[in-house]
């Protein structure tokens, strides 16, 4: 049961679906992280993969960047796929002193200066969260693990490269932990399908400082922030 952009058939995508920006990420995770893995779809080269976790039946799938494409993904995988839970894993710029690089953020909730949002509710603001049950399992597997997280509001932003570096400023103010660009769109097409989405992020740079990770500390951190996610699903 092929839709527009999955070629997958109807029940090859377990509940839950692991979401990377990048599909040769998603492959990557499913070479590293999972058992008895099948290609399930390829279009476009976004690939996914099924395979089992501990025993655990997991999906991953690449997103692209973007509220478009999560959007179009995240849609077709709930509705035409029946998958219930999708976590985007990804990384993410720090706007604020008290973040540094490495650190993994969970998003509660994304601000954003997409319209997609307003257009779901008749032009009125909708607060993009998270889903809580998934994103209270992460906090306990993080206090399990020993592994510090922080937990927050996070800015979904329509355009990488901004004319609006000002804005970086009032994020801070506001409470904002970081920028990245896929989240409040993941958490809006949730809302609409009345399933379940969390973004979990590893800050791969800083904004003010410049900072950013070497090839190897992204490695590292990825796998990481890898454990905890797929501890806290099973």
């Amino acid at each position: 049961m092929a839709t527009p952009h999955i070629e997958a058939a109807a029940d090859d995508f377990a509940k839950t679906v692991l979401m990377p920006g990048d599909p040769l990420r998603a492959k990557y995770i499913a070479d590293n992280f999972l058992e008895n893995v099948k290609c399930v779809t390829r279009v476009r080269n976004m690939f996914g993969y099924t395979g089992t976790y501990k025993g655990q039946p997991i999906s991953v799938m690449g997103s692209g960047m973007g509220i478009p494409s999560i959007s179009i993904y995240a849609t077709e995988l709930y509705k035409d796929y029946g998958v219930e839970n999708i976590i985007r894993i990804g990384s993410c710029g720090a706007v604020r002193d008290d973040i540094n690089v490495g650190d993994v953020i969970v998003g509660m909730s994304a601000s954003t200066d997409s319209n997609v949002n307003r257009m779901r509710l008749n032009q009125c603001d909708f607060a993009a969260t998270a889903d809580f049950g998934l994103l209270q399992k992460v906090a306990n597997t993080a206090d399990k693990l020993n592994k510090k997280i922080r937990v927050g509001n996070v800015f979904t932003a329509d355009l990488f490269y901004t004319p609006q570096p000002e804005m970086f400023a009032l994020m801070e103010k506001y409470g904002i932990l970081a920028v990245e660009m896929e989240a409040a769109g993941l958490y809006g097409v949730a809302a609409e399908y009345g399933k379940k989405a969390l973004a979990v992020f590893t800050v791969s740079d800083h904004i003010k400082t410049g900072e950013s990770m070497s090839a190897d500390e992204r490695e590292t951190s990825f796998k990481d922030m890898m454990e905890l996610t797929l501890e806290s699903i099973l």
